[in-house]
């Protein structure tokens, strides 16, 4: 099975016996041959591959399976085989960010940290503390903190997951044991419970080689950025410098490329004074238009988020506002709640909104919950009530 990166469409070929393909009948597929039925039309962001089934994740966080379904292997509430795309709707409600497959069974992880696993369980792999096999997702992990990574591999019964701290579980077959409930590890990344536990050791995900002397377009930018050999422009920020490219700046963002155009003259001093933002918020931003990666606690990404909307990058607007999410806590679920809001960002302030709904006793216990303005306040206890927040 291929996931194609221009239009995000999957494609499936080869054995067919039960209805892997995804094609509507048992017949191989000799060729690629584009999975329609439900995907049609919609943005697939993900694929999983079990041994005799298939998985796909879309952009709106819908999960569906197609192919052997004889011990829940696609989650569906039923072990009868898929021969084209079926929604996984126990998980209707929740935002899927990530699944994987195993030999026969399934992970996906939420877009809050939570975990669900369904299938085969002949070895404790979906970790719920027995071997019976589950034809639906249920929610495992329950007492771990955020979870931020899932792992399983289609040659192997092994599961593995990382938290938010960087702690790694695994558990199912492991070196021929079987781990019913997630075990703590030593290991600092999931890649090393399949190279040391699984059988035969595998990795779980596609790794990429190159030849020690080639570097990428992308590894020369994020290895020149902030330094002060090559570059050409300094920005000075709470009396720190960081040292930039002017054409990387215009090629990678409008508001340079504009900037540059119209005010600037090669007589000009080439440093500029930011003062509306801060060090770690700026310096991230520029970073990002060398990486496209962002590495900021949440607290300094809401920002971000601000410098992201006054800049037009809604890239980099949707990448804080994913990093807020994976952060959020009752602690400070209202404050990132009325940062979403001044920022205009919709899809995390309902998110904000809807965690703290759900948390709402302990939220209104915090010191963030009661310094707002009373607008705000007012605001969001009437549209807490309307959903029902707070009848017995």
């Amino acid at each position: 099975m291929s996931l194609t990166s221009d239009t995000l469409l999957v494609f499936a070929w080869g054995y067919n016996n039960c209805g892997q393909i995804g094609s509507g009948s048992t017949a191989n597929q000799p060729y690629p041959k584009k999975v329609g039925s439900f995907l049609l039309g919609k943005t697939t962001v993900g694929i999983a591959c079990g041994q005799s089934s298939s998985m796909a994740l879309l952009s709106n966080g819908e999960v569906y399976g197609w192919g052997y379904n004889g011990n829940g292997h696609l989650g569906i509430g039923n072990n009868a085989n898929q021969l084209t795309p079926c929604r996984v709707t126990t998980l209707q409600g929740l935002c899927i960010q990530q699944i994987v497959s195993g030999w026969g069974h399934c992970l996906a992880l939420t877009d809050e940290g939570l975990l669900y696993a369904w299938g085969s369980n002949t070895f404790g792999q979906l970790g719920t503390g027995n071997k019976n096999h589950q034809l639906s997702p249920v929610h495992v992990m329950i007492d771990k903190e955020r979870v931020v990574e899932v792992a399983a591999c289609h040659s192997t019964q092994t599961s593995a997951a990382k938290t938010q701290s960087g702690q790694v579980y695994m558990w199912g077959q492991c070196r021929g044991q079987s781990i019913l409930v997630p075990y703590l590890t030593h290991f600092a990344n999931t890649d090393d419970v399949f190279a040391c536990f699984a059988s035969p050791p595998v990795m779980w995900r596609f790794m990429s080689m190159e030849h020690d002397d080639f570097m990428t377009i992308s590894e020369a930018l994020r290895k020149e950025f902030d330094s002060p050999e090559t570059a050409d422009l300094k920005f000075s920020v709470d009396g720190k410098c960081i040292h930039v490219h002017k054409a990387v700046l215009k090629i990678r963002c409008e508001h340079f490329r504009l900037m540059f155009r119209s005010q600037w003259t090669e007589d000009q001093q080439d440093v500029i004074e930011i003062s509306q933002f801060s060090y770690p918020v700026y310096r991230s931003f520029l970073q990002f238009l060398y990486t496209d990666t962002v590495d900021l606690p949440p607290e300094d990404a809401i920002g971000l988020l601000d410098l992201a909307t006054s800049y037009c990058e809604n890239g980099l607007k949707r990448l804080c506002q994913q990093i807020i999410k994976r952060g959020i806590t009752v602690e400070n679920a209202f404050t990132l709640l009325s940062a979403a809001i001044r920022y205009d960002a919709q899809d995390l302030e309902e998110f904000c909104f809807r965690f703290c709904v759900n948390h709402l006793t302990l939220v209104t216990q915090t010191d963030a919950f009661w310094q707002v303005d009373g607008a705000m306040l007012k605001d969001f206890i009437t549209r807490a009530s309307h959903c029902g927040a707070f009848k017995n």
